[in-house]
């Protein structure tokens, strides 16, 4: 046998020598750029791993009244709030190095690329669970090169920064089950009408099957191949030590109950009051129309079911259904300005434009007590008198103006405050707006959250400048709480995907009215349910003081085109508008009693099992008995007595003396005969 020549040799070792060499430079660089990808990776940081998420919103008692989707539905919940079988049914099929890997199985990766160069085509995938969470996270589905790269970035800053679970949790709650259904918490609910805790083995392999292709996987489009999917799921959960060839052999065989063909369309809860917060979202919040709609927030609303209920069955029952009038009705809590009921319209799906937080409307003498109040700070009491007839104004500029009252009804006669504002007396209205100067009332409107544009003119006092429902019912909130500063809340907390209140409702303590001045405007507004404040006409509530059962201030409002009425118990208060969207006038009478009779019917029903209270009387006032007919201090000949609330110090001092009559005097009484002689002269 001939040895290798000494020169061969040495030049074979030379190359072995310089392969090492060029291998060992080779191996150093990759691990140079490995620990320079891991270290790029970590100094980007933790990618965020918020995706589109099904916004959903809440009643105040906790229950689901809407989400929005756009057609998607998705939910975000934790690993915890999923079925295990789920999850392992997952990484069975998906991938079952998941917890082995870093983020690529190499072994996947070649064995996808032999397969594919064998078939020439694309036939085997080689995706881990933690590629497909980024390409569903951050990346398009183009392919190319740098789409390529740029998940496998992902992936690696992914598997840095977070752990298993982490990534995990993110891929069941982003992939995509077909229908619309985004995450496995969707999937349940739409294909069995459960969440994804109370997933069985049967319908967690079903589900778990589908992702790889939703088209074409579902059982909604094709069952056989739906089954067919599930029995492979199955097989490699027990190749995967997951569970038990029985298991599998009986899962397969459970037959499975789907929600999806028993779907009912259920009437949307309150629409109206949802799309206003969703203004609010946008508004007050600040949150961008994406974030509204496929942010995953949780959105904890002030709507009480119940009081919504009530309101759109009113609504529905009072007004004749042939009749084209609308309807507004806003309900709050006067301490906390929490809406709780909002109507804007009749039917929704015929028109969504809200007529409660949209539509500006002559509130007529529902203003008045603006004015009253304005009235009683400037020195004004409920016994101060002024004659009520037809009366022509000439103002400043020349002009003249004749207020007139309902069907001319005219006391011709001197009526007090308390009367006025109980029968709604258009003269005593202008005449008191006019005495006091036509600012006052401006300002006051203001202070009460009054943020619609007011003109300064003598029939503002009668309610001529359109105005909100939503402004009118938060600024007699405003009254009846005392006058703290009030805002209407429609959202009291936002929770977003990760657990975080990243908003809360702040009550404000600012007292923007005078108390007192407050509490005697209220007491003046239970006047209009009051028949003692009956002169020469009935009060304005008359036609509704029958259906009350507590008590209430209140003030209804008419002019030709819009009806109104407003009023509220210590512990709700309510508005409600009606009238023709075009401005037509009102000319049927059942018509003109709508707004009266919803509101009636509301108060009574929303309260109906709530304790009966009391206007609590501030510590500035003193209540006094008067005569109503002429606003002086009630004596035993009156009558009539009102108990009536004076800012203490302006209580009237003269008591009234039209119903005294002069007594005629009686003859004393004769002594009795004390002696027989005295009885016998008696006698004679």
């Amino acid at each position: 046998m001939e040895l290798i020549p000494g020169s061969r040799f040495r030049g074979t070792v030379k190359y072995i020598r310089a392969f090492i060499f060029i291998s060992l430079i080779l191996a150093v660089l990759f691990a140079v750029c490995i620990t320079a990808i891991i270290a790029l990776a970590k100094w980007e940081g933790a990618p965020p791993l918020a995706v589109p998420q099904t916004t959903v919103f809440y009643a105040d008692d906790g229950t689901k009244i809407g989400e929005s989707d756009n057609g998607q539905t998705r939910y975000w919940v934790s690993l915890h709030d999923m079925s295990p079988v789920v999850i392992d049914a997952t990484v069975a099929v998906e991938d079952r190095k998941f917890f082995s890997h870093h983020g690529f199985d190499m072994k996947r990766i070649v064995a996808a690329i032999i397969a594919d160069v064998k078939a020439m085509r694309k036939v085997q995938g080689a995706s881990t669970i933690t590629q497909q969470y980024a390409r569903n996270l951050f990346l398009t589905l183009d392919k190319t090169w740098l789409r390529k790269l740029q998940e496998a970035l992902y992936t690696i800053r992914l598997e840095v920064n977070y752990s298993k679970q982490d990534i995990l949790e993110g891929y069941l709650n982003t992939i995509y089950y077909g229908h619309g259904a985004y995450g496995v918490e969707a999937a349940a609910r739409y294909y069995f009408g459960k969440p994804a805790k109370q997933l069985t083995l049967s319908e967690a392999s079903m589900l778990a099957g589908i992702p790889k292709g939703p088209s074409y996987y579902s059982p909604f489009v094709n069952e056989t191949r739906a089954k067919q999917r599930q029995k492979m799921v199955l097989q490699a959960m027990v190749e995967s030590g997951y569970i038990s060839q029985k298991e599998a052999e009986r899962a397969y065989q459970t037959p499975l109950v789907y929600s999806r063909h028993h779907e009912i369309v259920q009437k949307p809860i309150a629409p109206y009051f949802q799309e206003a917060v969703k203004y609010v979202l946008r508004t007050k919040v600040g949150l961008d129309e994406r974030t509204i709609e496929m942010g995953g927030l949780r959105v904890y609303t002030s709507l009480d079911p119940k009081m919504q209920t009530i309101a759109e069955q009113q609504i529905q029952q009072i007004i004749d259904p042939s009749s084209a009038i609308q309807a507004a009705l806003v309900a709050m809590n006067p301490r906390t300005g929490e809406v709780k009921a909002l109507v804007g319209g009749r039917d929704y799906h015929k028109s969504q434009y809200n007529r409660a937080v949209q539509a500006e409307r002559q509130p007529g003498s529902t203003f008045k007590p603006f004015l009253y109040y304005a009235a009683i700070k400037q020195g004004f009491t409920p016994s101060t008198e002024m004659r009520s007839e037809l009366t022509t104004f000439t103002l400043d500029d020349g002009s003249t103006y004749t207020p007139r009252n309902y069907n001319n009804y005219y006391a011709n006669d001197t009526i007090t405050l308390a009367q006025a504002i109980a029968l709604s007396d258009n003269v005593f209205a202008v005449k008191t707006h006019l005495f006091i100067g036509e600012e006052q009332l401006v300002q006051t409107a203001k202070k009460l959250g009054i943020t619609s544009k007011l003109k300064k003119v003598p029939s503002l006092a009668l309610g001529t400048s359109p105005v909100k429902v939503i402004e009118m019912v938060n600024a007699y909130s405003i009254l009846a709480n005392g006058g703290k500063k009030v805002e209407p809340v429609f959202i009291k907390k936002i929770v977003n995907y990760r657990g975080e209140t990243i908003y809360e409702a702040k009550q404000s303590e600012e007292q923007v009215l005078d108390p007192d001045a407050a509490f005697v405007t209220t007491e003046l507004m239970t006047g209009m349910f009051d028949p003692k404040l009956n002169d020469y006409t009935t009060v304005t509530g008359q036609t509704i003081a029958n259906d009350i059962t507590r008590p209430y201030a209140g003030k209804s409002g008419t002019t030709e085109t819009d009806s109104w009425m407003i009023g509220y118990a210590p512990q709700l208060v309510a508005g409600v508008w009606t009238g023709y969207d075009r401005g037509e006038k009102i000319t049927k009478m059942a018509e003109k009693q709508y707004a009266k009779k919803i509101w009636v019917q509301f108060m009574e029903k929303s309260l109906q099992n709530e304790p009966v209270k009391m206007f609590k009387p501030t510590k500035g006032v003193v209540g006094v008995y008067i005569n109503p007919d002429n606003g002086k201090l009630a004596t035993e000949a009156c009558p009539v007595k009102r108990f009536t609330y004076y800012i203490a110090g302006t209580e009237p001092t003269e008591y009234c003396t039209d119903h005294i009559q002069k007594k005629k005097k009686k003859k004393p009484p004769k002594d009795k005969p004390n002696n027989w002689f005295e009885k016998l002269f008696e006698w004679f």
